[in-house]
Formats: structure tokens, C-alpha cells, sequence
């Protein structure tokens, strides 16, 4: 009987533990200087780095992280005059998209982004390639608020419909005052 107990208390433990380690450890990031707070599923690594965005250099701040087999980041630039937004974001878009060698270009559907500028925010859905050629899924929601342009990105070989959704309806915007 005392084995019986200590066996079924162990793995009681087992359980225990293995639910304190999750795959996906949701935890809310604001990235510096922004109106934007956003769930990660790990603990994120930050970068900056110069790249020619609206055909002239521009300071791009990125959070990201690898969970469950896919990579999440968020990307957010602060361009000179907010009026450039919609030309930098669609840009952003193509771009993101030849580098993926995405077959047809993609999907995209509207982004409903309470605080977010009246330009469309959208999610685009694609399938390509990664730098290696293997394949590689992705989804990126772009838009802006004021002076700031942001994608936020999944990079998967195989997408979760379940993650995408808990990471792209986390995207929340303060209304307060664009940056």
C-alpha cells in the first residue's frame, strides 16, 4: 500500500511539474518608446538594427523570441512624418514577402486594432521559404499609430491556429497619445 502512495505521489509531481514548464509561457511586452503592449510566449531578446524602410535608413527596434517550434517578434519603426506610413507599411509588406519567396503573394484580411491609425491595419497569411529553402509558414499583422510603424510576425513550419490567435488579438494599442 506505502508503494501504491509513493508511486501515485510521484507522479502527481510529474504532473505538477510539467505543467509549471509550458511550451508557451504567455507574459505581456511593451516595447520601448511605443503605445503597444503585446503577449510573447517567452521571454523575449531585443535588437536594433538600421534598414532602408520609405527608401532611406530607419532605426527598426525588434523584440522576439522562439517558442513551440516558431519564432514571434514584433518590429516597430519611427518615421519622420506620419504622412509616410502607408507607403512604408505596404513596402514592408512586399518586401517581408519576396524574402519569403511566398507563393502567391499571400493572403491578406483586415486587422480590427483598437488605438491604431485609420489606415488598414492587415494580417497577411503566407507560405515560402526560409534562407535555408526549407519551408516555412507565416502570418504578420502591419500598422501604425501616428509616427510609429509596427509589424508583428509569426514564423512557424507548421502554424498553430490556436497561438496565432492568442498572439495577434493580444495587439493593443493605448489611444492615449501616438508616439
Amino acid at each position: 500500500m506505502a508503494s501504491l502512495m509513493i508511486r501515485v505521489t510521484a507522479a502527481g509531481l510529474l504532473l505538477l511539474l510539467a505543467a509549471c514548464n509550458p511550451v508557451f509561457n504567455w507574459r505581456e511586452v511593451r516595447p520601448d518608446n511605443t503605445a503597444l503592449a503585446l503577449l510573447l510566449p517567452c521571454k523575449p531578446d531585443k535588437a536594433e538594427r538600421s534598414v532602408p524602410l520609405g527608401g532611406r535608413p530607419t532605426e527598426l527596434a525588434m523584440l522576439g523570441c522562439d517558442a513551440g517550434d516558431a519564432t514571434f517578434a514584433i518590429a516597430v519603426a519611427t518615421l519622420d512624418d506620419a504622412a509616410q506610413a502607408a507607403a512604408v507599411l505596404a513596402g514592408w509588406q512586399t518586401a517581408t514577402l519576396a524574402n519569403l519567396k511566398a507563393a502567391g503573394g499571400g493572403q491578406t484580411s483586415p486587422l480590427k486594432l483598437p488605438g491604431a491609425d485609420p489606415l488598414p491595419a492587415v494580417l497577411v497569411r503566407a507560405s515560402g521559404q526560409r534562407a535555408d529553402g526549407r519551408a516555412v509558414q507565416s502570418q504578420a499583422a502591419y500598422f501604425s499609430q501616428g509616427r510609429q510603424v509596427f509589424q508583428a510576425v509569426i514564423y512557424a513550419d507548421k502554424m498553430d491556429p490556436e497561438v496565432a490567435e492568442t498572439f495577434f488579438s493580444s495587439l493593443k494599442l493605448d489611444a492615449g497619445s501616438p508616439r
